[in-house]
């Protein structure tokens, strides 16, 4: 019975596995509000028709009022949370992720009949980065692209924001949470490099010397000392970080973009896709040790056989004190 049972499970491993070979590359766009994301979606989907590729893009943020790239799939078009709901900014985009979580088996299969024709689907997420990273709706719809098509996430930072060693290291905090948390392959894009070259970020990630003297110069204070702290932690988290310096305004660097993805595919293949069919595999076996154990239960209930004498307890709970006082007469 269990050869029988796993047969069919092993076959759609295996077609899940090809599908995730072969399939288009998806690009999660995440990042603080006013980081410049639906800017760099834009950006992104014009670089890739001029290098004659078709991107396949989703829009997962409902409160956008304009999005100045074509769509192939809108959130808006789905839910009309304002007329339906009447909700809040934050309610209303909780309420529309959940709403397109339930409906996301039909963004798959709408994306798999565009497979072979796209070169990459990119998905743009909501501006409080928070309603989709930590949202149950968020990780069923990451999990669900990450199993079926190879998947990395594209973490927009403000360079002209971050210039506060303070500021950077939050950024550096957030983006190293969302890592642990989704374990897809991650790249940082440091955005709006027409206002100020993020040559900086570059520098502190990779010579703390120089973090600590951009920290010096500010006052110091006990923020100082607990990021000079976080640094030396995160030195790790830098030593593997891909990265790629934009203008989402001229596309200066998108082909930096584009190698920190082939980047990113190499990694999916080589590092999350074997630990995804090993945690699968031990989901099936699970699956199929719970069903055995269940098939000889019942088997040695058929065995036992049924007494008729036999009264249900809960069949006891309702008769209350009656059978006593039958016999009592």
């Amino acid at each position: 019975m269990a050869s029988d049972a796993s047969a069919p499970s092993s076959s759609s491993s295996d077609a899940q596995s090809s599908s995730a070979a072969s399939g288009p590359p998806c690009i999660l766009v995440l990042g603080m509000a006013g980081s410049g994301k639906t800017a760099f979606v834009q950006r992104l989907t014009s670089h890739l028709h001029m290098k004659q590729k078709t991107p396949y893009i989703i829009n997962l943020d409902p409160a956008v009022h304009k999005i100045p790239y074509p769509a192939n799939i809108d959130i808006r078009d789905t839910v009309l949370y304002k007329e339906e709901y009447g909700l809040g900014p934050n309610g209303a985009i909780m309420t529309c992720l959940n709403l397109m979580c339930t409906r996301f088996d039909q963004v798959m299969e709408l994306l798999g009949k565009r497979a072979n024709a796209v070169s990459h689907c990119v998905v743009d997420t909501p501006g409080q980065i928070e309603a989709f990273t930590w949202s149950a709706s968020g990780s069923i719809i990451t999990d669900t692209l990450a199993s079926t098509y190879p998947t990395c996430i594209a973490y927009v930072i403000d360079s002209a924001r971050a210039t506060n060693p303070t500021t950077f290291m939050s950024n550096m905090l957030y983006a190293c949470s969302i890592l642990y948390r989704t374990k897809l392959p991650f790249f940082l894009v440091l955005n709006k490099a027409d206002i100020v070259k993020p040559t900086f970020a570059v520098r502190w990630m990779t010579d703390f010397e120089a973090f600590e003297e951009a920290l010096n110069e500010a006052r110091s204070s006990y923020m100082n000392d607990l990021t000079r702290s976080m640094s030396l932690v995160l030195d790790q988290f830098y030593e593997k970080l891909n990265y790629a310096c934009v203008s989402s305004l001229t596309g200066e660097g998108m082909d930096d973009v584009m190698a920190a993805v082939e980047k990113c595919m190499k990694e999916y293949r080589e590092e999350y896709r074997p630990m995804y069919e090993k945690v699968l595999k031990e989901r099936q076996e699970e699956t199929i040790n719970k069903m055995g154990e269940l098939s000889v239960k019942e088997k040695v209930a058929c065995e036992v056989g049924f007494d008729e004498n036999y009264v249900a307890p809960t069949q006891k709970v309702h008769l209350g004190g009656i059978d006593e006082e039958d016999r009592e007469e």
